[in-house]
């Protein structure tokens, strides 16, 4: 993974400026130490910041066709490239590096934008055509790689992360109260939202198309579509799942160990990460490799009995980071600074910390098992689900559960699916941490009155099926893989690859029968069945366990002097976002000897509030304006 950027002019106004772009490629140089490269012309500039993992000596960008007319940056991974350019090169193409994403440029050739579904891989790129003079700016179907963007006075400016778009002096830099209110009540920032402004992510399994006669045309090329309830599922007995799961998953693995350089992998404690070191171990070829874990000194989350088997189980020469809240302390700018976001727990401190260590070791490349919930229901909701299905309904209607329905309609197409919380009960808590100022809009900037979903992908399909399509789109895309997973990772140079979200890997799991992977109340069972082979029954039969860093009032009893400013009852009036008196009735009741707070389980409503006003510092926000 590396760091692109740039701007066009769509103006036709000659309004480059060099030094405005080599500002925007500096600015990311944590993505890409180790090459830096542009392309700039009357009214394009291309900017790109390079970690060097495949064809290390060959790999410069940008890259060029044969004869000039055709320019990529990328950053990301294509996993299948090898079968993609022998099948090129006997179709007529020339390559001129052995680097992996040289097969982007000829495919763009050969099938024009259609090329993007003949991709396996984790990517965002942008595409100069210049007979055309088009642009094609791309992310990978589920959002590894992110990508950013925004139009000001008709110059197109992205980035791999938000904060080389504000170094183009055209940018203004102002806050999304829509982005916040999708932080405070769902588990991240959905895309095309971020907490900027004006500021576009680009939404996973989409690709733009940019020219001056058309403007920008953002067109969708890839979704999680499962298959409606009452069409027939072609159902197979349970060794059939088994057996393919297992040798997908296998080439999966095969394909991100493809690398020059030392690859690694993470290890949690949990099933889905010693699944994968499974795997690794087992197609290993006898390499040792390096794993990384964080155990926390607070015996009620820590992982470290199970870290350690998995770790003697493939022999990995394994690095236990211990962590407290001092780690925590001292890393919490730094992860608001790469995540551009506020968050809604401090366990990006851990994912720092394990990158960092990787990055100690010349470990550029981690493995790590983000995906598997998702896909094979490892939330708690996917069982209350199951339980509630079983169960007769007999809800008196009142008039909160009638508000209640609506917002569900709204949101989802459908009254009766619960996700994660109750929300409009839940949105007058939110309200009471609003400012009056805030609130005399909030009806502006309410996140349940914008979109978050396409409801018709979920409209008629099974409630497991309907519960993972959100989860996908609610968590995994723009929180698990974007501020905790990239940003986190590249932070420190390296990179973070997910075996279980390998395209084939994902087609085949939409096909498995969700009795299969909810299975009388145990969750990802044909999943489990599959790691018995490589995983210790220990782990596969422990229960599920959500990885969690201490919260909130656990920092604020550090009696921090600059946690304690950041939520001061002077500086929360001044910024206007929040209300300083509920803030204050949150401190005290967090302060109060005894109180804990059971993360992820309780709301923690001052993190955001703390994380937020880093976010404001960091970024030389000052006000709503």
């Amino acid at each position: 993974m590396c760091g692109i950027c740039g701007y066009v002019d769509l103006k036709d106004e000659d309004r480059i400026d060099r030094n405005v772009l080599l500002s925007m490629i500096n600015v990311l140089e944590h993505r890409g130490p180790d090459d830096t490269g542009y392309h700039i012309e009357r009214n394009i500039a291309l900017g790109f910041s390079r970690l060097s993992i495949v064809d290390l000596e060959g790999g410069h960008q940008p890259l060029n066709n044969e004869n000039d007319t055709i320019f990529l940056i990328c950053n990301g991974e294509i996993f299948n490239y090898k079968e993609l350019k022998k099948e090129l090169i006997e179709k007529g193409h020339t390559f001129r590096s052995k680097c992996d994403v040289e097969v982007i440029l000829h495919l763009y050739e050969e099938y024009d934008t259609d090329f993007i579904n003949y991709l396996n891989g984790q990517f965002a790129f942008v595409i100069y055509d210049s007979r055309k003079k088009k642009f094609i700016c791309a992310r990978d179907n589920v959002g590894i790689a992110p990508f950013y963007y925004t139009v000001v006075d008709k110059m197109f400016i992205f980035g791999s992360e938000i904060k080389a778009i504000l170094q183009n002096p055209y940018v203004k830099r102002q806050i999304d109260l829509t982005g916040l209110d999708q932080i405070m009540n769902f588990p991240g920032m959905a895309s095309p939202r971020t907490l900027f402004k004006n500021i576009k992510s680009l939404e996973p399994g989409h690709f733009l198309s940019v020219d001056r006669t058309h403007g920008i045309v953002n067109t969708e090329y890839w979704d999680l579509i499962y298959q409606k309830e009452d069409e027939k599922e072609e159902i197979h007995d349970e060794e059939y799942y088994i057996e393919h799961l297992n040798d997908l998953l296998t080439k999966s693995v095969k394909r991100r160990l493809q690398a020059d350089v030392p690859v690694g992998f993470y290890l949690s404690g949990g099933l889905d990460s010693a699944l994968i070191a499974g795997k690794i171990y087992e197609v290993g070829e006898g390499i040792q490799r390096n794993s990384y874990s964080v155990d926390f000194n607070d015996k009620s989350i820590s992982e470290g009995k199970y870290q350690r088997l998995m770790a003697g189980k493939v022999n990995s020469i394994h690095h236990e980071i211990r962590f407290d809240l001092n780690s925590i302390a001292d890393r919490i700018k730094k992860a608001v600074y790469h995540s551009e976001s506020a968050l809604k727990e401090s366990y990006n401190t851990a994912s720092l910390a394990l990158s960092s260590a990787a990055r100690s070791d010349n470990v550029k490349v981690i493995l790590t098992g983000e995906g598997a919930d998702e896909l094979f229901g490892g939330y708690i909701g996917y069982r209350f689900d199951q339980l509630k299905s079983n169960q007769k309904q007999n809800q008196p209607m009142t008039a909160e559960l009638k508000r209640e329905n609506e917002i569900r309609e709204q949101l989802w197409g459908d009254e009766n699916f619960l996700y994660e919380k109750y929300h409009y009960s839940y949105s007058q808590k939110v309200r009471e941490l609003y400012s009056k100022e805030a609130n005399a809009v909030y009806d502006e900037f309410n996140c349940y009155k914008h979109p978050l979903i396409n409801k018709e992908r979920i409209k008629d399909v099974s409630i497991f099926n309907k519960r993972s399509y959100v989860d996908f789109k609610l968590r995994m895309g723009d929180h698990l893989l974007t501020d905790h997973g990239d940003r986190m990772a590249l932070a420190n140079s390296v990179e973070a690859r997910y075996p279980f979200l390998d395209k084939d890997v994902i087609e085949f799991v939409k096909k498995i029968p969700t009795s299969m992977k909810l299975k009388a109340y145990k969750e990802k069972y044909i999943l489990k069945r599959t790691a018995e082979k490589v995983v210790p029954m220990e782990i596969i039969k422990r229960p599920k366990f959500a990885f969690v860093a201490p919260g909130s009032s656990d920092l604020l009893k550090m009696n921090n002097e600059y946690f304690m400013d950041l939520l001061s009852y002077e500086k929360i009036k001044r910024q206007g976002i929040f209300n300083a008196d509920t803030i204050e009735r949150y401190k005290k009741q967090y302060l109060k000897d005894g109180f804990k707070l059971n993360v992820p389980y309780d709301d923690d409503m001052l993190i955001i509030a703390l994380t937020f006003n880093i976010f404001l510092d960091q970024f030389g926000i000052n006000s709503l304006s």
